[in-house]
């Protein structure tokens, strides 16, 4: 029963082949952003090294055999601390809920995001907020660009080959190079408002 609920919570991660520990050491900065869900929570972890961006890990937390609400909101915030101290999280960022109309849907998803953001809280981690536009603009150029737009795009910045199954995954990497790219950035080093003025001060980075 142990083996069947642990595989339930299943962390699915994709990390670089080499010197993780090192990048991590060596950062300026490492950003984790958050989609937040009580179904799949994606995640994206990246180190800052002064205009270099690079990934740590990405992947999707499952939550939805755990049944009971308030068990899934406990192991998002335990999860939520684990990466913070997993990875020595200097900086936070989360995709605000979105307004629809079904409001227990829209109670659901607040809760999750709220859970989340104690951990970091806790942690005493700075935390942003950014809207689903905000975060797609940043990343492509266009506020109602896809899922699968973001993605690639995300490729291209960040360089990953492998795309993960869920695309929360990549929408929670998206959040994090959001908040870097809004600035996040150390100080006496440039930052970036979007793809474009990547591309400027990163001209080998086209594609």
């Amino acid at each position: 029963m142990r083996k069947k609920y642990l595989a339930y919570c299943l962390l699915i991660y994709i990390v670089l082949p080499y010197s993780m520990d090192n990048k991590i050491a060596q950062a300026d900065k490492i950003i984790l952003g958050i989609d937040p869900g009580t179904n799949i929570m994606g995640y994206g972890i990246i180190a800052v090294k002064k205009r270099e961006i690079s990934l740590i890990a990405m992947g999707a937390i499952h939550l939805t055999k755990l049944g009971d609400h308030s068990i899934r909101l406990k192991k998002i915030f335990e999860k939520t601390l684990f990466l913070i101290d997993e990875y020595k999280v200097d900086d936070f960022a989360i995709e605000a809920p979105f307004y629809g109309k079904n409001v227990q849907s829209m109670l659901k998803l607040g809760r999750a995001q709220g859970v989340s953001m104690a951990a970091a809280l806790v942690r005493e981690v700075p935390v942003c907020e950014y809207l689903p536009k905000k975060i797609k603009k940043a990343i492509t150029g266009k506020g109602a660009a896809s899922k699968e737009q973001v993605g690639a795009m995300l490729k291209a910045i960040v360089h990953f080959e492998d795309t993960p199954k869920y695309h929360d995954a990549t929408d929670g990497l998206a959040v994090a190079v959001c908040h870097h790219f809004q600035g996040s950035a150390i100080k006496g080093q440039k930052s970036y408002s979007g793809w474009d003025s990547f591309l400027k001060n990163n001209p080998d980075r086209k594609v």
